[in-house]
């Protein structure tokens, strides 16, 4: 994969463990990533699934694997952007505690690496508005995005 997506920001996460589980801080608003809140919400994804595509125009998406992991791609369609026809990868979850913000106009999904169901929380910049969504989506196999889902030994 690529170098990084301009106006992508990748937080790691410090787990603090001790005899009673463990802590990490997933956003803050003094991060330097951090733009503004609109809404915090979880999703699942289970074993070998995959949820993509889809962007906003509006919003930015704050992602972190909080269990299982997860195989996060963007992809960069957007006229003008220096990194235009990017595609990187980040594996978050258990491993890798990360956040990752994408920024509005970048095509994101995952696949669930893991052999759990992988959850995911999202701390997007806009609240979700039934009545206008800013949601768009392409088939996860659609030809317009140069990817494959497939598992690739390196």
């Amino acid at each position: 994969m690529s170098d990084q997506i301009d106006g992508v920001w990748v937080k790691p996460l410090k787990v603090i463990p001790d005899e009673r589980g463990r802590l990490f801080e997933i956003l803050r608003s003094d991060d330097d990533g951090f733009v503004k809140f609109g809404q915090v919400y979880m999703t699942t994804t289970y074993p070998g699934v995959v949820k993509a595509w889809h962007l906003h125009r509006v919003q930015d998406d704050n992602f972190c694997c909080v269990r299982g992991m997860v195989k996060l791609v963007l992809h960069d369609g957007r006229e003008g952007s220096p990194t235009r026809g990017t595609v990187t990868e980040h594996f978050i979850g258990d491993h890798n505690m990360l956040l990752v913000r994408v920024p509005a106009g970048v095509h994101h999904g995952w696949k669930c690496i893991s052999e759990e169901e992988a959850l995911v929380v999202n701390v997007p910049t806009e609240p979700y508005d039934p009545r206008s969504p800013d949601e768009y989506r392409v088939p996860w196999d659609s030809p317009e995005i140069p990817y494959s889902w497939d598992v690739v030994f390196k």
